[in-house]
């Protein structure tokens, strides 16, 4: 049976920046419900011209699942879309049980999560050879509670490269747990507000200064953390390099080259 609901990442924020399936989705969708508080209505009306559309910023799940289901008994296909990925922090489990509670059909398309853009807009890569081979996407607690074995403190303790969602509002605890684990208060830290709208906000420093940066921006929402010496190696030089392109390294696509 064809998906009656589509699940889609609508990406970071730049329109041009959603999949080539959640475009087609989105135009030929009846019934488009989408994330108003991060979601741009000019994404959405972007792409779809007909559609009826609904901003779930103000609307419960029983509200959005009492949509979808009458837009199915009308025959109308349905796009629930959300900001970035619909599996990072997209309140998308509840929907989905529901819809199978109901034997309703449904996918989920990926989209192009803020992490992503926030590096892009950095020009970083997050993973870099004898620097950092683990990237951690994560939040500090809040409203949401967090495992106790995740709390920020405690995988802090990595000194990976990590990417700090939902947070930004409480910088000043994040930058207290991180310093509890392997970072120290000259770790690099960036803040990227709104990665790849149009009014994108970047802030670089250190973990003994990115609170006070924040503030001074006033941003409190709607941005991204990202810690980690990978922050740093363009300043000071990588130590080591990647081995795919290195001529000396053979591999199943390529020989030594002399």
């Amino acid at each position: 049976m064809a998906p009656q609901v589509s699940f889609v990442g609508a990406g970071p924020g730049a329109a041009d920046l959603i999949t080539v399936r959640g475009a087609r989705l989105l135009r030929h969708a009846d019934v488009i419900i989408y994330a108003g508080s991060l979601v741009d209505l000019q994404l959405v009306k972007r792409y779809a011209v007909t559609a009826d559309i609904y901003d779930s910023a103000g609307m419960t799940l029983s509200e959005v699942i009492t949509v979808m289901m009458d837009s199915i008994a009308s025959g109308k296909s349905v796009v629930r879309l959300h900001t970035g990925d619909p599996a990072i922090y997209g309140a998308i489990q509840e929907q989905m049980e529901a819809l199978d509670r109901m034997g309703v059909e449904y996918q989920v398309v990926p989209g192009v999560t803020s992490a992503f853009a926030a590096a892009a807009a950095l020009k970083q890569e997050l993973t870099l050879p004898e620097v950092s081979q683990t990237v951690i996407f994560t939040r500090v607690e809040g409203r949401t509670p967090v495992p106790e074995r995740e709390q920020l403190g405690q995988i802090a303790r990595l000194g990976a490269t990590m990417v700090i969602y939902l947070s930004v509002g409480m910088i000043e605890k994040v930058v207290a747990q991180l310093l509890e684990g392997a970072y120290t208060p000259e770790t690099p830290a960036a803040i990227v507000c709104r990665a790849s709208w149009e009014d994108e906000q970047i802030i670089q420093g250190t973990l003994a200064d990115i609170a006070d940066l924040v503030r001074q921006a006033g941003i409190d929402r709607q941005a991204l953390i990202v810690v980690g010496d990978v922050l740093a190696a363009r300043r000071e030089g990588l130590k080591a390099k990647s081995l795919l392109y290195d001529g000396g390294f053979a591999h199943g696509y390529r020989g030594v080259v002399a």
